[in-house]
């Protein structure tokens, strides 16, 4: 009886939000396998993306199939395999060369076969055509919100995603402590580790829980308009300035003029 290992795959990135979950992806295709008749000698899980080559366990999982320790993948679709040309070409060629026997899906009909093997190769392109559209979708979408005047990545400190207009609002509780850090700073007598620690004393945190870096601060909305290195309408730029508009005319000035000084006298921010 011939062996197959159970691939099963999902990534954290959008390409498969509609996926089932790997918990999902496991027991259906332990059913399947039952029904079929089919051993599965190992199970391969693997938390990341198909864009690109150099999923470790999917190397793996083709390494011990040019060993011989299996005939054939068990997955849930051809798109958990390969989302990018390499690694479908690569499942392809072990299917020439007769390492792979089989490969069985739920979803899917295969053969090794000519017809079975042109199947497979529309399946695999396919499944990168839905990736590279996706990031084309993606960033025109992020240039649209550009030109809106609207924020287009995840919002900043101070601010957060409105989940329901797809924008970025004020966090007045966090709006109100910037607003007070900065304008500490401002006056001249706090450095940007005293104004770490005033965040900090007041649950501003980095996303991981720590202490703001003080260079993140030199980089934060509150020091300097935000201004990405691309290629966007320059009057979308100014109007996506993500700091409080009450401070925004006033303070700014005074903090970007105390980094100046500061940096021109001896590097003490």
């Amino acid at each position: 009886m011939q062996k197959f290992f159970l691939y099963a795959r999902k990534s954290t990135d959008v390409e498969d939000k509609q996926v089932l979950s790997i918990e999902a992806q496991i027991t259906e295709l332990r059913a399947y396998a039952k029904q079929e008749n089919l051993t599965i000698a190992k199970v391969f899980i693997e938390k990341q993306s198909a864009k690109i080559p150099g999923r470790p366990f999917f190397n793996e999982m083709l390494k011990k199939i040019e060993n011989g320790e299996a005939a054939g993948i068990l997955a849930w679709h051809p798109d958990r395999l390969a989302r990018n040309s390499v690694d479908g070409g690569k499942i392809i060629y072990l299917i020439d060369c007769g390492r792979i026997a089989a490969l069985k899906f739920p979803q899917f009909w295969f053969e090794p076969t000519p017809q079975g093997k042109f199947m497979l190769n529309i399946a695999f392109g396919q499944s990168k055509y839905y990736v590279d559209s996706l990031y084309e979708n993606t960033k025109r979408g992020l240039r649209q919100k550009v030109r809106r005047g609207e924020y287009p990545s995840v919002a900043p400190t101070g601010y957060i995603n409105d989940v329901r207009t797809k924008t970025v609002v004020q966090d007045k509780k966090k709006a109100k402590i910037l607003k007070q850090a900065f304008g500490l700073y401002a006056k001249g007598n706090a450095t940007l580790g005293d104004i770490s620690d005033f965040l900090a004393q007041h649950g501003i945190l980095s996303r991981g829980g720590k202490r703001i870096h003080k260079d993140r601060i030199t980089k934060s909305q509150g020091m300097k308009r935000f201004s990405p290195k691309k290629r966007l309408p320059k009057k979308s730029l100014a109007r996506t300035s993500s700091s409080p508009k009450k401070w925004r005319a006033s303070a700014r000035p005074k903090v970007q003029k105390t980094l100046k000084i500061r940096h021109k006298t001896n590097g003490r921010h």
